[in-house]
């Protein structure tokens, strides 16, 4: 009875970790610079200008609609962010290619297709427009 007793707590304790490990790290922006162009994929989408807000989502993913409702607001505040939505499910190879593990999962592109950063789960608007501030920087150098 006792042992069974600390296996629960355990395995308690650790469904609790886990749990607030993915409250932390979902949707937050990995910074990365290891990413070829998306452009080189030949996927025939226009890139914004300045800036891609790249968004891989599934059919029947509610984070995947909230995701798209806060990478549509960060593309209205900012001229030259476009927002791109891909389905997961109807392109398996790039999900393959970009090791795309669950949806939502947006890729941060600059103006020239190179990828730049990374949220898996719903994106955090303040991270996205964090992780753009350098891009539009160097986009408009005079302000």
């Amino acid at each position: 009875m006792l042992s069974n007793t600390i296996f629960l707590i355990l395995i308690l304790a650790l469904a609790t970790a886990f749990g607030l490990y993915r409250h932390w790290t979902d949707g937050r922006v990995t910074l990365t610079d290891s990413r070829p162009a998306l452009r080189e994929t030949g996927l025939g989408f226009p890139i914004g200008t300045h800036a891609t807000l790249l968004q891989f989502s599934s059919a029947f993913c509610q984070p995947c609609r909230a995701t798209r409702f806060i990478l549509n607001e960060v593309c209205e505040l900012l001229p030259g962010v476009a927002h791109v939505e891909i389905d997961a499910e109807s392109n398996l190879d790039l999900v393959r290619e970009f090791a795309v593990t669950r949806t939502p999962t947006t890729f941060i592109l600059d103006g020239t297709g190179m990828v730049i950063g990374r949220a898996v789960g719903l994106a955090r608007k303040s991270d996205v427009l964090a992780s753009l501030a350098p891009v539009l920087a160097r986009a408009n150098p005079s302000g």
